[in-house]
């Protein structure tokens, strides 16, 4: 019952926050959301991995597994059935690390109807933690769908001069994309007949790898999957999100507020690479390989595209947020590769990019409160005035960048692993492509930290620069120290655990694929 706790705890918290009074709530929220971060960290250490959630033997119990009958609608059964894997758990974990630090870090630029918003983060971090925990797919569609409320309403709200055109162009288009998602997960449900009786993702999962999808409405079942397949992939592709469908994220990000854009780079994001990794390489493996190389283009365009744009950027909200765009696209490389390398360091690489990302919009909303721009060329000698914040950029930028000892070097060294190793054709050029994306990185963060943090100090506002508070540096310290702990010992503390769920999802022939750790 620990998830069940988790997501009381949450969801309670959020709405005693919502009744509190505002001044109440900043540290009200932030003793609250205390709680699952615990629980989290307590699962965390005692978790024990039985292999992947949706393709383990039902006999095999998972880690926190839980099951109980709900209702019948037709001829499928819903139930509540949750657990988690070597996949899911880290995620888990990241969901509420990066809660608790984004309450903190909104001590000072919330500062209107703070119950309201800090009850909306507590909601969110619960609808998070169900999508990855969620084992029934109405559970985890409901999960899914519940996170775009609170993210609509922070950005909506709490956000810059065109807060309600960022907010509708994120809802609309990750609302579409869930349709078109939907769509094509329940061709496959309904392709596989009576051969199941639930929407319960372990037995779909089984049932489809077993060989028991059949045609639908006069389509072929190789058709079938085809279809399904690319439609769940343009679904989570706009969640990820994948060039083209990228368009939303730099509004969505340069209207929020910060903390928003922490939760949003930070784990919305790894909501649509969780997503491809469970459905569409997990249950369908025959179409991802039949279309590997298609798949990894989009993935080294991203890269490549995203790279290029953040260095076109003069915001420094933008240059962090369309270098998501990048990082994600080495996610769709790794998978794509079906190497134990390659998934396991595409999963490696969310959980990195979480805490990387959500560092470097933390520093940038540090240097925002204090400065009130975030334009490359209205500041310069940062370092000067306030070196915790520009220490703790250099540390996220490096991370980028792939500095040795730093979560995002083993994260990228694990995919450039797998994927230069695997079976597909072209996969090295693929890869070596990708690669050059690092180069494209250091331009435009090297480039950006010249011109803002170092030379004379220059800032061509009328706020007086002055160190940050305590309660705003003390989130980027402890981001700092989990991305060197995490680059330190990757498999002590996360690798090792992801791989046990990574290998049941690759074909059977791993060491001609790359081999397992």
């Amino acid at each position: 019952m620990m998830i069940e706790l988790l997501l009381a705890l949450c969801l309670l918290g959020a709405a005693a926050v919502f009744f509190l009074p505002d001044d109440w709530a900043p540290k009200a929220a932030l003793g609250i959301s205390l709680a699952p971060l615990a629980v989290s960290l307590y699962m965390y250490a005692v978790f024990e991995g039985a292999g992947n959630a949706l393709l383990a033997d039902p006999s095999t119990q998972l880690a926190f597994e839980t099951t109980a009958e709900w209702i019948t609608v037709g001829p499928y059964d819903l139930s509540w059935h949750v657990g988690l894997d070597g996949i899911s758990m880290p995620l888990v974990v990241l969901s509420t690390l990066l809660t608790t630090l984004a309450i903190l870090s909104s001590w000072t630029p919330i500062d209107e109807r703070q119950s309201q918003f800090y009850g909306l983060m507590l909601f969110m971090e619960a609808m998070l933690v169900g999508v990855f925990a969620a084992l029934d797919f109405f559970v985890w569609f409901v999960f899914w769908e519940g996170v775009l409320v609170p993210m609509y309403f922070l950005i909506g709200v709490w956000g810059g001069a065109r807060r309600k055109y960022a907010a509708i162009k994120f809802f609309v288009y990750t609302n579409i994309a869930s349709l078109v998602m939907f769509l094509g997960f329940f061709a496959l449900v309904f392709g596989l007949g009576d051969s199941i009786t639930s929407l319960d993702m372990p037995a779909i999962a089984q049932a489809i790898r077993a060989g028991e999808l059949g045609s639908l409405a006069g389509i072929p079942a190789v058709s079938v999957a085809t279809l399904a397949f690319f439609a769940m992939f343009v679904g989570f592709a706009v969640k990820v999100p994948v060039v083209p469908f990228h368009t939303w994220l730099p509004d969505a990000h340069v209207e929020a507020p910060t903390p928003a854009s922490v939760m949003l780079a930070g784990v919305l994001l790894k909501m649509g690479t969780y997503a491809l990794l469970r459905f569409n390489f997990t249950m369908l493996p025959g179409v991802a390989t039949d279309y590997a190389p298609l798949i990894a283009l989009f993935a080294v365009v991203s890269v490549i595209y995203g790279a290029l744009l953040a260095l076109a950027q003069e915001d420094l909200k933008r240059i962090v947020a369309y270098s998501s765009v990048s990082s994600m696209g080495y996610v769709i490389l790794g998978l794509v590769a079906y190497t134990v390398y390659g998934v396991g360091g595409a999963t490696f690489q969310m959980l990195s990019h979480g805490l990387i990302s959500g560092l470097l919009f933390a520093c940038v909303g540090v240097i925002y409160n204090t400065t009130h721009t975030r334009m490359v060329g209205d500041m310069s000698g940062l370092a000067e005035k306030m070196p915790v914040t520009v220490g703790a950029f250099l540390a996220g930028s490096f991370g980028y960048m792939g500095l040795p000892l730093m979560a995002g070097f083993a994260a990228e060294f694990y995919v450039f692993v797998g994927s230069f190793g695997a079976a597909f054709a072209g996969a090295p050029l693929f890869t070596a492509a990708a690669m050059f994306g690092i180069v494209i990185v250091a331009g435009y963060l090297l480039f950006a930290m010249q011109r803002t943090l170092f030379g004379e100090f220059r800032s061509d506002t009328d706020y007086e620069v002055v160190r940050a508070d305590l309660h705003d540096v003390v989130p980027l310290l402890v981001l700092v120290v989990f991305i060197i702990a995490l680059g330190s010992f990757p498999g002590d503390l996360a690798f090792d655990m992801i791989t046990d769920a990574v290998v049941p999802v690759l074909p059977d022939n791993v060491a001609a694929l790359g081999g397992a750790p």
